[in-house]
């Protein structure tokens, strides 16, 4: 049996939220090349868009930054990685817990780890208070 041969994407970008979008796009058509489902590039998306959002908002507090994202194929497997170098989280536990927020005002729902969770098959947070964050996620695709 041939093993799978793993592909590898990289990309930096500024810390905008008009880069989700692009972030979104461009991890899509990465993924494209496994022929998934229409859901399942919407589930890739979302997670990917949550991310990204948390990023910018959390990670850079909307200032400067870079976000940078790696993705990856291997066999039916999708591996995407979004990581900021910003605020870092003090208690990353307490953060995936679905509706904590730590936004004061109110307007953020505190939903997307879970949102990234109920997409993905895997999500790994990793992060350390003013050294940044990096969110693993794993998708099969095609089961």
């Amino acid at each position: 049996m041939e093993q799978a041969k793993r592909e590898e994407m990289r990309l930096e970008m500024e810390s905008r939220s008009e880069n989700e979008e692009f972030a979104r796009v461009v991890v899509a058509v990465f993924l494209s090349r496994l022929n998934p489902t229409l859901e399942e590039v919407d589930d890739v998306k979302t997670a990917v868009s949550e991310a990204v959002t948390n990023a910018v908002i959390h990670g850079y507090g909307g200032g400067e930054g870079t976000i940078f994202i790696r993705a990856a194929v291997e066999g039916r497997e999708f591996f995407v990685e979004i990581e900021d170098r910003g605020a870092g989280i003090g208690d990353v536990e307490k953060a995936m817990e679905p509706m904590y927020t730590s936004d004061p005002s109110g307007e953020r729902s505190g939903m997307g780890f879970s949102f990234m969770e109920a997409f993905m098959d895997e999500v790994e947070v990793r992060s350390a208070l003013g050294q940044g964050t990096s969110v693993r996620m794993k998708k099969r695709i095609g089961e």
